[in-house]
């Protein structure tokens, strides 16, 4: 398979994100905003406590600031193939000589660095200046921080793919969509630190993917897993990965063969 066309989607992704010079403000403001409101919700709740349970004010908020950056720049777009069905653009984008999940994936991942360097890292540096943040627990925990933020955002694209793969039976699948958001956003740790759920819950949880998004790259960069347990949370990103993928793939095989397009 040739990477080239991909490439080419991924840099006109990037390059179209760069054009719009206010929407890259707002972007940094909001993901600030989200930083600082979350601070003082802490700050209040935690009060004279130096820690609940444990878990400290600094790690909270190293917690949110780190899952607030990385939701930052996961960025999937969940209305891709449902209005490329609505307007019938999907017959074009069968012709063409490339992978459309290929393509959508290209094209996400252009808009996610963007945002990495012109979100994310803004964001994270003011944090450590002004909430004063955990550092990591080693360089090498910086990595693997690094390596389980890259499966976590595939995580989230393939839950993203899996659920775009209705709109083939669907008219509108907005609700689906609201949904698969509230469920990312509780249960991966984005909202909440899951340190701060029950115990029975967290056990729940932790046979799902969502932990898999965000809690597990913010343990790995506060040291809280050893490597052996570092190692089974990366094979599970990547089983997630594969699990979830296959199962959207398996949607799109079978959606392919009812689709029909009017107009266009």
């Amino acid at each position: 398979m040739r990477l080239s066309p991909y490439l080419a989607f991924a840099k006109k992704s990037f390059l179209n994100r760069s054009a719009y010079r206010f929407d890259h403000f707002i972007g940094i403001l909001d993901t600030l905003l989200k930083i600082f409101i979350f601070w003082e919700i802490y700050q209040t709740l935690y009060g004279t406590r130096v820690e609940v349970d444990g878990i400290t004010l600094k790690m909270v908020a190293t917690s949110f600031v780190l899952s607030i950056c990385l939701e930052a720049i996961f960025f999937v777009d969940d209305n891709y193939l449902p209005d490329k069905i609505r307007d019938g653009s999907i017959a074009n984008e069968l012709l063409r000589p490339v992978s459309v999940q290929g393509r959508m994936l290209a094209e996400n991942l252009g808009t996610a660095l963007f945002r990495l360097g012109f979100h994310f890292c803004p964001a994270f540096v003011i944090s450590i200046f002004f909430i004063g943040i955990e550092m990591p627990a080693s360089l090498p925990m910086l990595f693997l921080f690094m390596l389980s933020s890259v499966l976590g955002y595939g995580v989230l694209w393939s839950i993203s793919f899996l659920v775009q793969m209705t709109s083939f039976w669907l008219m509108n699948i907005w609700s689906l969509i609201t949904i698969k958001n509230v469920f990312v956003n509780v249960l991966s740790g984005a909202m909440i630190p899951l340190w701060f759920m029950p115990d029975w819950m967290k056990k729940i949880i932790d046979f799902t993917p969502f932990s898999s998004i965000y809690f597990a790259p913010v343990q790995i960069y506060l040291g809280q897993l050893s490597y052996d347990e570092i190692a089974c949370r990366c094979v599970l990103q990547l089983l997630w990965i594969g699990i979830i993928y296959s199962l959207g793939y398996s949607l799109w095989i079978r959606g392919q063969r009812k689709l029909v397009v009017q107009g266009g």
